[in-house]
C-alpha cells in the first residue's frame, strides 16, 4: 500500500502503514508541525488525519519571520 507525497517540486511514493497520520509523516521527516500546512486530496487537513491508500498528501512549508 502506498500514497503520494508532494513537498515543493518533489513528488514521491511512500509506503503506507495502517493508521499512519499526517503527524507521523511529519515526525518521520523531522518537519515541525507548526511550520507547514498539509493538504490531502486537495483539502487542508489537521495533523491527526489518517492517510489512506492511493491518496495524495502535499506538505506546504509556511514562510514566516520579520
Amino acid at each position: 500500500m502506498e500514497f503520494t507525497l508532494i513537498i515543493g517540486e518533489e513528488t514521491e511514493s511512500k509506503n503506507l502503514k495502517e493508521g499512519l497520520t499526517i503527524k507521523d509523516v511529519l515526525l518521520e521527516m523531522d518537519i515541525p508541525v507548526e511550520t507547514v500546512v498539509v493538504k490531502k486530496e486537495g483539502k487542508i487537513v489537521i495533523e491527526e488525519e489518517i492517510i489512506n491508500e492511493g491518496e495524495v498528501v502535499e506538505i506546504i512549508k509556511v514562510i514566516y519571520g520579520g
